[in-house]
């Protein structure tokens, strides 16, 4: 359930986002879970919601599984200012919360608990016709250390596609923003020093729309993921979407599949 809330203030909007979801398995009970849920006012933003290190450089794809390959922490406490000057450049500067989100017991199994000073991400781009630039920063202050990701847009008509890289300041050290997504024997294996992903959008007509992500790291994680969007009447998208994981240095693959369908108000 997503509600969201505007009111014109002499600031401009005074807006509010509340994402709330439930999930439920076969065999097991049901889960409620807040995503997100802050205030935003005048470029500022307190709340819940997905790391600047994500949000504002546009995630990784339009595909639903775009974090296979590692891209940032998400649903954390932060207090962010963005800037937008008019004239294609954007700016963000954020204090997100070390103490919730994805490693927040620290990446490598630090002890947080003692653990005050914020997490800081900042970040920079700028967009010009059919190009988009943009370079974003995190610094974990638990494990002292960080990432930093830049990514290039184009909107060609007929198609649009981009080409994102990420460093980790120490690559034998995971962190949040450059930890892992795996599972199992790959949980603990990271970006390495570098990773870098890359997509496309393809819209056929329409009403329907087909996207491929791929993604690769110094650690040999090798992802793609491919999916249609389909809206055969307005407010419904039906997507059907594959997805392949390779993990060289373990010798273990994997596929997965999702049909989504959603209906929105």
């Amino acid at each position: 359930m997503n509600v969201n809330t505007a009111t014109d203030t002499e600031y401009g909007p005074l807006k509010t986002e509340t994402i709330v979801r439930w999930d439920w398995q076969e065999g097991a009970s049901t889960n409620t879970n807040l995503l997100w849920a802050y205030i935003s006012l005048g470029g500022f933003t307190v709340g819940k919601t997905d790391s600047q290190f994500n949000q504002f450089t546009g995630y990784a794809g339009d595909v639903i599984n775009d974090d296979v390959v590692y891209d940032g922490p998400y649903e954390l406490n932060q207090l962010t200012y963005n800037y937008d000057a008019g004239n294609g450049f954007t700016a963000v500067i954020s204090l997100e919360d070390s103490n919730s989100g994805v490693g927040a017991t620290g990446a490598n199994g630090e002890d947080s608990s003692d653990h005050y000073a914020p997490d800081v991400v900042a970040g920079v781009g700028y967009k010009a016709g059919a190009w988009a630039f943009k370079v974003v920063g995190g610094y974990d202050s638990i494990v002292e250390e960080g990432a930093v990701k830049a990514r290039v847009d184009a909107d060609f008509g007929a198609f649009s596609a981009f080409v994102m890289g990420g460093y980790n300041t120490d690559g034998n050290k995971l962190n949040k923003y450059a930890g892992s997504n795996g599972g199992g024997d790959a949980a603990d294996i990271g970006w390495g020093d570098w990773a870098v992903w890359g997509g496309v959008g393809v819209p056929i007509n329409e009403k329907l729309k087909w996207n491929l992500q791929l993604a690769y790291t110094d650690s040999k994680i090798f992802a793609a993921t491919t999916n249609l969007k389909f809206n055969p009447v307005k407010n419904l998208l039906i997507e059907p979407e594959v997805s392949y994981t390779n993990w060289d240095s373990i010798n273990q693959d994997q596929w997965a599949g999702i049909l989504r369908f959603e209906r929105s108000f």
